[in-house]
């Protein structure tokens, strides 16, 4: 049975979860979402990990709130467990500052949304070929820090 793959979505927008995981279920099965759509949501669930956690977070950054993604990612590369997560930013914009402001904050990429449900599913297959089945990942269960 395939291993699953929980990824923490920090997304202040419901219809980008309902459309992961709805693509998920062909593109990506193993995906199991753990959605938080605020930054006190996201920096609750960081404080109170206990057991296996996620594999990766996926990130978006204008979170319609006073703080933003990049504010959430500097207090999750902060966090002992949260620092050797790989994150994905999740944008609907890409101008070069804000690229280049998300890898200083410690982005592991950055991604643009896809407008589409079909370009969802390619962006969940293409999440899965290397998250999943490429990259060897930290089990940050058994993580310990110098």
């Amino acid at each position: 049975m395939p291993q699953q793959f929980p990824i923490l979505l920090v997304d202040d927008d419901p219809l980008i979860a309902d459309v992961l995981q709805r693509a998920s279920v062909s593109s990506f099965p193993e995906a199991s979402f753990i959605h938080v759509s605020s930054f006190d949501e996201a920096k609750n669930y960081i404080e109170h990990l206990e057991g296996k956690g996620p594999k990766i977070v996926l990130l978006d950054i204008d979170l319609q709130d006073k703080v933003d993604g990049l504010d959430f990612l500097a207090l999750l590369r902060a966090h002992p467990k949260g620092r050797v997560l790989p994150v994905v930013m999740l944008s609907a914009n890409k101008t070069p500052t804000l690229v280049e402001r998300a890898y200083t904050y410690g982005a592991s990429s950055f991604t643009t949304k896809p407008f589409s449900y079909a370009d969802w599913k390619q962006y969940l297959a293409n999440l899965k070929t290397y998250w999943y089945e490429t990259v060897t990942l930290l089990d940050i269960r058994h993580y310990k820090e110098e």
